[in-house]
């Protein structure tokens, strides 16, 4: 969850592992290109997966499929569990050799990322394909027993063109599995971070706002209060961060010094964005004044916890300046717009009453409207 930048710690100690004395200095230039090449490859996953978020709510309402959404339980237990499976992943790679353990992880996120990559790729590639190229039709059925108490265990629809979708995300996949190089990584991880905002669906602000707190202090302790975070950001080989070589101007492709930023660092203040996105659609104004607002400021605290990091050259907690500036910035807006009540209390699948409730309410209306 943190952003790192240790490449002088990392550098010096490729450089006694495998004897290269000297290597080519980092140019101011090649620096900021990194830096803001990370900052447009965190705000694109947020801006677009924001967008086919509300696609997909929408989708669910009009179906009237009950959406998985995340529960203020849930968002209190969240960094509890993430603190226990980082701890975990932290004493693994002190007792088992760190390669075994990245080979099983690699063969897992190979699967999900193609899974992912191929599911962002087909609306880009169904819209590119001509329509004189036929689109066939396929569907998975497999059920278990019959009649009425016949349940579907496997139901999916997809096309001749999700198999092309599917082919090129292997070709991906097989290219990172290879060579590990840093462009399959970024492809797999935006991937995963798009699904991931569009996907992942907080119901209202308040449980957005406990995810956030819980995650900021989660964020600060295992980033300040021990060296757990930076060690297994070090030593995790898989597709769950962003890189960019700062060594690109002078190395070309072949770079290897690199900045990184968490995916965890763009999807949790995504989903929160993205919720504030179906807010603004839910007021029915021309402007969505939340969700840009929010983006901006989320791209404020992230040029400015890059800077405390060059400055320091220590790694930062990045939430540690990004809850604030997403939690402050539309709570703000809506108590100067007299929005502060719609935007607490705004659910994206309210919770059905129960009967008594209904019945209550209704009561009360009636006597309203008397009165």
């Amino acid at each position: 969850m943190d952003t790192i930048t240790e490449t002088e710690i990392l550098n010096a100690e490729k450089n006694i592992t495998d004897g290269s004395a000297l290597k080519v200095p980092t140019s101011l230039e090649g620096i900021c290109v990194a830096y803001g090449s990370l900052v447009v490859m965190a705000i694109f996953p947020i801006f677009f997966g924001s967008i086919r978020s509300v696609k997909h709510h929408k989708i669910k309402k009009a179906s009237g499929e009950k959406a998985d959404v995340m529960s203020s339980k849930d968002a209190i237990m969240f960094p509890l569990i993430a603190s226990c499976a980082l701890f975990g992943l932290y004493i693994f790679f002190q007792i088992f050799s760190k390669d075994y353990i990245n080979l099983l992880l690699t063969g897992y996120f190979f699967f999900l990322g193609i899974m992912a990559l191929s599911n962002l790729l087909s609306p880009i590639v169904g819209s590119l394909i001509p329509a004189a190229i036929p689109k066939v039709p396929f569907h998975i059925l497999f059920t278990e027993g019959e009649d009425k108490d016949k349940k579907d265990i496997i139901n999916y629809k997809f096309s001749s063109h999700d198999i092309g979708c599917l082919i090129i995300s292997v070709i991906v996949g097989v290219w990172y599995l290879l060579k590990k190089h840093w462009i399959a990584n970024n492809l797999f991880g935006l991937a995963f971070a798009i699904n991931g905002v569009e996907l992942l669906h907080l119901n209202n602000v308040v449980t957005g706002c406990i995810l956030l707190s819980g995650l900021f202090i989660y964020d600060i302790f295992w980033v300040f209060g021990t060296n757990v975070m930076v060690t297994v950001a070090k030593s995790f080989e898989a597709p769950i961060k962003l890189v960019f070589p700062q060594d690109l101007l002078v190395n070309g492709l072949a770079a290897s010094n690199f900045a990184m930023l968490g995916l965890g660092d763009i999807v949790i203040p995504g989903i929160f964005i993205a919720l504030l996105l179906r807010f603004d659609h839910s007021l029915k104004r021309r402007k969505n004044v939340y969700f840009y607002s929010t983006i901006f400021a989320y791209l404020l605290g992230l040029i400015f916890t890059i800077f405390v990091m060059h400055m320091f050259k220590h790694a930062q907690p990045a939430l540690l300046y990004l809850v604030p500036a997403c939690i402050v910035t539309p709570t703000l807006i809506a108590f100067l717009k007299g929005d502060l009540k719609q935007l607490f209390s705004y659910e994206d699948h309210p919770e059905e009453k129960p009967e008594k409730e209904k019945k209550e309410s209704s009561k009360k209306n009636k006597q309203s409207k008397s009165m």
